[in-house]
């Protein structure tokens, strides 16, 4: 794997780490009561969606159990419909699809000894 694919993973899993740190005492209610709170996590959320989109499809095939396809997807929905992000789905990515994915990059790094953000 190149340095540029190890950084863009390193990035991701970083962001990812982030956004599921700015859960920690938060529930679903927060994303609409919190506008800092849901502005920096849709931030980390789109950070992740454009370090995926710079990862080369080598390695995505590498790693092919992460969905890039969707993780790339939120990305674009973020950037691109903005007044439309729903809060609903933004919660089950940060409890549920950002999880799974810092597992799998974890694994990986540990397999590897890639990845890990500095």
């Amino acid at each position: 794997m190149n340095e540029r694919d190890k950084t863009r993973l390193a990035d991701m899993l970083d962001a990812a780490r982030t956004a599921v740190a700015f859960t920690v005492g938060r529930t679903r209610e927060s994303l609409d009561s919190d506008l800092m709170f849901t502005f920096a996590a849709v931030r980390a959320i789109e950070i992740v969606g454009e370090a995926a989109a710079q990862v080369s499809q080598p390695a995505r095939e590498q790693l092919n159990h992460i969905p890039w396809h969707n993780i790339i997807g939120m990305r674009n929905r973020i950037v691109h419909e903005y007044m439309n992000v729903d809060n609903d789905i933004v919660w089950e990515v940060l409890t549920r699809n950002l999880p799974f994915l810092i597992r799998q990059l974890e694994k990986f790094n540990s397999e590897t000894d890639d990845i890990e953000p500095s």
